[in-house]
C-alpha cells in the first residue's frame, strides 16, 4: 500500500492568543483520532500554529484503508434446502441480497447445529474519500467555548475564515471546509508579505513561509526563537537577565509570525514602585518581559517582541515605552496613594463589601478568620497574637487603588503596605502568603502565622457554605471551594501539620451564628479528603490504595497521607496480594458472623487443636509487641512490611484449618483469632480493599 504526506491548513483572522496552543494541539489530535478510528495507517503528527492559522502535517498517510475480511451468517443448513436438496426461499432471499449464488456460500459448524455463512472481502476506502470528513470532524471537536458565524454565512469558527489548504501528496483534496473550497495556496504575513504563496507539497510547507511569507509557522520553533532573543537582547543591550515567565512566552509566540524582540526603557524613578506591580503593568496590559541585574534587582527596561521588521526599529521601541510610562505612573500614584492611609484605618471600609448574602461582610469573614486563625496558630506553638492581627488586616489590601487595578497583588500589596505601617514582619509575610498556594505546584505558606491564616480563609469559605447547604455542585464551584480544600490538604501535609480536620472545621463553625445545616463538619471533612483522591491518582497511587486508607476515615490529613504512602509500599511487596486476599476472607467471616474487634470472641489458647492454629496466634502475638508501638507513633510504613512476614503463616492457617467448624466452640475460637489478624491491618487501612491492585 502507497502512502503520502498529508497537509491542511485553516487560514482565519487572528486566533485567540491564549487559546492558540490548546487549540493546534487539539486540532492535531482530533485528525489523528479520525485517521486511526478509519484505520488508515499514518507516519508522524506535526502541528503548526501562528496567529492567523492552524496546520496539522502527517507524514506517510496510507492511500487507503485496509481490505477487511468479513462474516454474515444466513439461514441454517437445515432451513435453506428443502427435501430434495434444492434451495429455499430463505437461502435464495439471502443470497441474492449478497448478489451471489447459493454454492458460493460456506457452511459454518457451530454447537446449535451447522449455518450457511458468506465470507468476503471489504475493501476500503480511499484515504482521500475520507480526509474531508475527518478534517471536519476534528474542527467540530475543537474546544471552542463560543463559536462565531461571519458575514451571511452559516459556518461557525472561533474567527472567520479566509482560506484552506488540503493536500495529499501533491495534489489538492477536493472539499469545502468551513466554507471555502480547498486549494494550494497560503497566504504570508499580514504585512510583510500580504499575498498568496503556493504550497507545492506538504514537504514544502514551513519553508516556503518562512523563505518567502516572513511567517515561521511552527509554534515550538517560533518558541525558542523568542526566548532565544528576548534573551540575546536582554544581555547585549542592557547587561541583565530576561525573566521569561512561560505562559507569558507561550502568549507572544502566539501574537507572532515573524517575532523581532526588541530593548525599552522607562524613567529609573519606577522602580520605588515594588516590582510586582511593574511586571504586572509589563506582562499582563503589554506582553513585556522584565529584566534584572545579576542580583535579581529589576532594571529599568524591558523587551517587547514585535511582529515585524520595521525600517525603523527604533520608532517602535519609542512607541511602546510611550504606552508602558502612564501605566508605570498610575502604579506610582497608586502606590503613593495607597500608603497616605495604613491598613489598619481601612478595616471599618469591609463592612459594606458583601462576602455571602447569609455569611456577611468581608469584615464579618475577617473577624471570624481573626479568631480561627489565632487558635490555630496556638494548636501549631505559634503565636496566637500575630495570626489573629494579620487576619484583622488581611483583606484591607483588596480596598487599596493598586489592587483593585492590578487584582493579582491582592496580598502583595498588603506584605509591602503592612511593613510601611511598621507592621511586624510576621503580620506582613502573613498576608502575602494567605492566597498560598493559589495553583497546582505552587508554593505552601513557610511562616506558621500565614499558615494559620490561609487555613482560617480557606476553612471559613468550606464551613460557611456547607453550613447554608451551599456546596460545589457539577462544574459550578463560584467560591472555589476545590481549591480552597485542595490547599487546606497542600498545607497541612507538606508542613507536617498534625492537625485534625473535625477540629479545625468544628472550630470554624463555633465562628458562625447563622448556619442552617445542624452539622456542617463531617460533610466538610469528607469532602476535603475526598479531595487527596485525585491528587493520588496524579501521582501514580492506584485507586484501590486510596479506598482502603478512606475506609478507616482517619481525618488528620498528615496521618491520612502517611498511610497512604505505607499502604502504596506495601502494595508493592510480593506478599501483598495473598495477605489482601486472606483479609478480604476474614471480612467476609467475620460479616457472617456479625463479628468485628468489639464482639468477637477473645481467643483461648486451650481450643487451639492445630499446630497452624498456634503458629498463628503465636505471630499475631509477636507482631502486635512490634508492630502497635509504630502504628502510634505514625510508623505505617515500617508496621505494614513488619506484617507481610506474616503471609506463609496464614496461608498455612487457611490451608490446614477449618475455620467454620461445625463446634461452636472452636469455630468461635477461630473467629476470633482471625479478628485479631485483620484488626492488626486496621490499624492502617482495610487491605482487603486492595485485591485488584497490581502487586509488583
Amino acid at each position: 500500500m502507497s502512502a503520502q504526506d498529508f497537509l491542511v491548513e485553516i487560514g482565519t483572522e487572528e486566533l485567540p492568543p491564549k487559546a492558540l496552543k490548546q487549540l493546534s494541539e487539539a486540532f492535531g489530535e482530533g485528525i489523528r483520532k479520525g485517521l486511526e478510528t478509519a484505520g488508515v495507517e499514518h507516519g508522524e503528527v506535526e502541528l503548526f500554529a501562528s496567529p492567523r492559522r492552524l496546520a496539522v502535517r502527517i507524514n506517510r498517510v496510507a492511500d487507503a484503508q485496509p481490505d477487511t475480511p468479513f462474516e454474515k451468517k444466513g439461514p441454517a443448513v437445515k432451513a435453506a434446502f428443502d427435501g430434495a436438496g434444492n434451495p429455499t426461499k430463505a437461502l435464495e432471499g439471502f443470497a441474492r441480497s449478497l448478489g451471489i449464488q447459493p454454492d458460493e456460500l460456506d457452511t459454518l459448524e457451530t454447537d446449535k447445529g451447522a449455518w450457511l455463512v458468506y465470507r468476503g472481502i471489504e475493501q476500503g476506502r480511499p484515504t482521500v474519500e475520507l480526509l474531508p470528513g475527518i478534517v471536519d470532524q476534528a474542527l467540530a471537536e475543537l474546544p471552542i467555548p463560543k463559536r462565531m458565524r461571519w458575514g451571511a454565512r452559516k459556518e461557525q469558527f472561533v474567527r472567520p475564515v479566509h482560506w484552506v489548504i488540503m493536500l495529499y501528496g501533491s495534489k489538492e483534496v477536493p472539499c469545502t471546509i468551513l466554507g471555502k473550497e480547498a486549494g494550494h495556496a497560503t497566504r504570508g504575513h499580514r504585512f510583510h508579505y500580504p499575498g498568496e504563496l503556493i504550497i507545492s507539497t506538504p514537504a514544502d510547507y514551513e519553508l516556503v513561509l518562512r523563505q518567502h511569507g516572513f511567517v515561521e509557522a511552527s509554534f515550538a520553533a517560533r518558541r525558542e526563537q523568542i526566548e532565544a532573543g528576548v534573551h540575546r537582547v536582554a544581555r547585549e543591550q542592557a547587561d541583565g537577565n530576561a525573566v521569561v515567565d512561560p505562559g507569558l512566552l507561550d502568549e507572544v509566540t502566539a501574537l507572532n509570525e515573524w517575532p523581532v524582540p526588541l530593548l525599552g526603557r522607562f524613567e529609573e524613578r519606577f522602580l520605588e514602585v515594588p516590582p510586582e506591580a511593574l511586571v504586572s503593568s509589563m506582562e499582563e496590559h503589554q506582553k513585556y518581559f522584565h529584566v534584572v541585574d545579576a542580583n535579581g534587582e529589576m532594571l529599568p527596561c524591558f523587551v517587547t517582541v514585535a511582529n515585524l521588521e520595521s525600517r525603523d526599529p527604533q520608532a517602535v521601541i519609542s512607541g511602546n515605552e510611550k504606552v508602558i510610562r502612564p501605566r508605570l505612573a498610575d502604579a506610582a500614584f497608586f502606590y503613593d496613594t495607597d500608603r497616605k492611609k495604613p491598613l489598619a484605618d481601612r478595616v471599618e471600609e469591609l463592612k459594606p463589601i458583601v462576602f455571602q448574602e447569609t455569611l456577611g461582610s468581608i469584615h464579618d469573614k475577617t473577624e471570624r478568620m481573626a479568631a480561627l486563625a489565632g487558635r490555630i496558630a496556638k494548636a501549631i506553638g505559634a503565636d496566637p497574637n500575630t495570626a489573629h492581627r494579620a487576619a484583622m488586616l488581611s483583606k484591607t489590601d483588596l480596598i487599596t487603588e493598586m489592587v483593585q487595578e492590578f487584582d493579582d497583588l491582592q496580598g502583595i500589596m498588603g506584605q509591602y503596605y503592612a511593613r510601611h505601617d511598621g507592621e511586624g514582619e510576621a503580620v506582613a509575610t502573613a498576608l502575602r502568603e494567605q492566597y498560598l498556594p493559589g495553583f497546582a505546584g505552587d508554593a505552601v505558606p513557610e511562616t506558621d502565622a500565614g499558615c494559620a491564616l490561609a487555613l482560617a480563609d480557606r476553612l471559613d469559605s468550606l464551613v460557611g457554605l456547607f453550613g447554608i447547604n451551599q456546596p460545589p455542585s457539577g462544574t459550578r464551584d463560584p467560591y472555589a471551594l476545590r481549591r480552597a480544600a485542595l490547599g487546606v490538604l497542600r498545607i497541612l501535609v507538606e508542613r507536617n501539620l498534625s492537625l485534625d480536620l473535625t477540629d479545625l472545621c468544628s472550630w470554624t463553625a463555633e465562628q458562625f451564628n447563622c448556619l442552617t445545616v445542624a452539622d456542617p463538619v463531617t460533610p466538610v471533612v469528607d469532602y476535603i479528603l475526598e479531595r487527596f483522591r485525585a491528587t493520588y491518582e496524579d501521582q501514580g497511587v492506584p485507586a484501590e490504595v486510596f479506598l482502603a486508607v478512606q475506609a478507616r476515615r482517619p481525618t488528620q490529613p498528615l496521618d491520612f497521607h502517611r498511610r497512604i504512602m505505607a499502604v502504596n509500599n506495601f502494595v508493592a511487596l510480593p506478599e501483598a496480594a495473598a495477605l489482601a486476599s486472606a483479609n478480604k476472607r476474614v471480612s467476609n467471616i467475620l460479616e457472617k458472623q456479625a463479628g468485628n474487634a468489639d464482639t468477637a470472641p477473645k481467643v483461648d489458647e486451650s481450643l487451639l487443636e492445630k499446630d497452624a492454629e498456634r503458629e498463628l496466634l503465636k505471630a499475631i502475638t509477636a507482631q502486635e509487641e512490634k508492630v502497635v508501638p509504630l502504628f502510634r507513633k505514625g510508623d505505617y510504613d515500617a508496621g505494614l512490611r513488619s506484617l507481610a512476614d506474616l503471609q506463609k503463616t496464614v496461608d498455612r492457617f487457611f490451608d490446614d484449618v477449618m475455620v467454620m467448624s461445625d463446634d461452636e466452640a472452636l469455630r468461635n475460637n477461630r473467629v476470633g483469632l482471625l479478628n485479631r489478624l485483620r484488626s492488626l491491618f486496621l490499624q492502617v487501612a482495610d487491605i482487603s480493599l486492595l485485591q485488584t491492585a497490581k502487586a509488583a
